[in-house]
């Protein structure tokens, strides 16, 4: 954990309690009334409140002084940049990697999980974003699918063969993206591997998964994620909401984009109603909520899964809803369920992207 470094968000951390005032003692009262003009006697009309008038600097009261509204604007600014630094969890400088690169696609899921990893410790990484008609940005890897994250020059993916025993499984995989709708074991065994091995890269103790934060890590990847498809494609409106997000955030050229937005959008909302036959879901946003809802018990009252902070379960739900929170499916599962709070706790845990930005 980080400590906070300046005088201004020292003293913003020190309680304060605001007292009034004290009175005036009856001389000072009397003193004043003789300044008055025209020496006449202390109006008996309660005080004026204060308004603001056009033009006129505005300030806020605080206890017997003022402070300019931008000033403490400013400050409770600092104070929240200095909580959201010190929710990361960043490893010791020694053990951060020089040389971090992460291909991928942006509404990607299991993109968005590695992501929350990398900035929650607060590991900076550069990205490139993947063209999912040409993959032309992967072409230099045997693996072709996202997230390929490369540290210091290694390429983390699954070297196991587990991931070519699943390939000749049948799936309805997405129009455009490989990443968003594969088989769902096979993600389990890429993710895992990447996430692990990063885990033991940063860890200055033994890394060690326990059986519950490993058993909600299996439920993100065999339940959760098959939730998303059926949501977020479930109407033609929903699907055009979502194929817009995608069209404006992937690398796709303006004649692609325009293909990908409508056309995606299309296949993608027939690709949807087979995806709930698939996976027996007969109410997308019933499953949805009731995932939600299975989630915030499994806290069992506590900020997070982790305790006071999150463990990799955290980071894996967090990171697979991310994608969808601001798109109607996620407005709507906020608005229903108990998940919201702690999903707020997580935004300001896992804070600013440590991306680079080239």
């Amino acid at each position: 954990m980080r400590n906070p470094r300046s005088l201004i968000s020292r003293a913003l951390l020190l309680p304060r309690p605001l007292l009034p005032p004290p009175p005036p003692s009856p001389a000072a009262a009397a003193a004043a009334a003789d300044r008055r003009i025209g020496g006449g006697p202390a109006s008996s009309s309660p005080p004026r409140t204060r308004r603001w008038i056009p033009g006129a600097p505005a300030v806020a009261p605080l206890g017997s002084r003022t402070v300019p509204v931008g000033l403490a604007g400013a400050l409770s600014l600092s104070l929240t940049l200095v909580t959201a630094a010190e929710a990361k969890e960043p490893p010791p400088p020694e053990l951060v990697p020089k040389d971090v690169v992460l291909y991928q696609y942006e509404a990607c899921p299991f993109c968005n999980k590695v992501r929350a990893f990398l900035d929650y410790h607060d590991i900076p990484y550069r990205v490139v974003e993947v063209n999912p008609l040409s993959k032309k940005e992967i072409k230099w890897s045997d693996y072709k699918k996202v997230p390929i994250l490369v540290v210091d020059g290694e390429q983390l993916i699954d070297s196991s063969g587990s991931y070519k025993s699943f390939q000749s499984s049948k799936i309805i995989l997405s129009l455009f993206f490989s990443c968003s709708f594969p088989l769902p074991s096979c993600t389990w065994f890429v993710l895992t591997d990447i996430i692990n091995k990063l885990s033991k890269r940063i860890s200055t103790d033994d890394f060690v998964i326990g059986e519950e934060e490993a058993k909600w890590r299996r439920w993100v990847d065999e339940h959760l994620v098959h939730l998303l498809s059926p949501n977020i494609y479930r109407t033609t409106s929903e699907a055009l909401e979502s194929f817009d997000y995608i069209a404006k955030h992937g690398n796709f050229s303006a004649t692609e984009r325009f293909t990908v937005k409508y056309a995606g959008a299309a296949a993608m909302y027939m690709v949807s109603k087979k995806l709930k036959k698939k996976y027996n879901i007969t109410d997308e946003r019933a499953a949805l909520y009731e995932a939600a809802e299975t989630w915030t018990k499994a806290l069992d009252g506590k900020d997070f899964l982790g305790g006071s902070k999150p463990n990799l379960a955290d980071l894996a739900v967090f990171g697979v809803l991310r994608p969808i929170r601001y798109l109607q499916a996620g407005r709507d599962m906020v608005d229903n369920t108990h998940i919201g709070e702690w999903y707020q706790r997580m935004e300001n845990a896992v804070g600013e992207p440590s991306r680079i930005m080239a």
